[in-house]
C-alpha cells in the first residue's frame, strides 16, 4: 500500500523539450537544447536521405542490368538467326543471280537491321532514370524544412 504523501516508487521522466528537462523555470528552451535538437534531427534526416538514395540507385541499376542481359540474349539469338537466314536467302537468290551478288544483298539487308536494333537499344538505355526523382523531391522538402527552422 502506498501512502498519499509519499512520491511514487518509480517516477516518470519529464517529456523531452519541457522546462523540467531543460532546466529552465520559465518554460522556454535554451539555445543549446534547440541546437542539439536541430543537430539530432538533421543527422537523422541525412541518414534517411542516404537510405532513400541507396534504395533508388539499386532499383535503377537493377533495371539497367536486366536490360543489358536481355540485349545479350537477343544478340546471341539474333546471331544464330542471322547466320541461318542469311545462308538460306543467299542460296535462294543464287537461283536468279551470281552467288557473290546474292551474298552482298543479304549482307546489306542485315546491316540495316543491325542499325535499327542499335538505335532502339540506345533509346531504351536513355529511358533509364538515374536522376533519382524521389530523392531530389525529398531533398527539396528538407531544404524548405531547414529554412523554416532558421526563422
Amino acid at each position: 500500500m502506498t501512502h498519499p504523501d509519499l512520491p511514487p516508487a518509480t517516477p516518470t521522466p519529464p517529456p523531452t523539450g519541457s522546462s523540467a528537462a531543460t532546466g529552465t523555470t520559465d518554460g522556454t528552451r535554451s539555445l543549446g537544447d534547440i541546437i542539439g535538437d536541430v543537430s539530432r534531427d538533421l543527422s537523422t534526416l541525412v541518414r534517411q536521405e542516404m537510405d532513400l538514395a541507396r534504395t533508388e540507385m539499386k532499383q535503377e541499376v537493377s533495371k539497367l542490368g536486366k536490360g543489358a542481359g536481355m540485349f545479350g540474349g537477343a544478340g546471341v539469338a539474333g546471331l544464330l538467326t542471322l547466320i541461318f537466314l542469311s545462308l538460306a536467302l543467299t542460296h535462294l537468290l543464287d537461283n536468279w543471280m551470281p552467288a557473290e551478288l546474292a551474298a552482298l544483298i543479304v549482307g546489306l539487308l542485315w546491316a540495316a537491321v543491325a542499325a535499327v536494333l542499335a538505335l532502339r537499344g540506345k533509346q531504351e538505355i536513355k529511358e533509364a532514370n538515374p536522376d533519382l526523382p524521389n530523392t531530389q523531391a525529398s531533398l527539396k522538402e528538407d531544404v524548405q524544412w531547414a529554412k523554416e527552422q532558421k526563422s
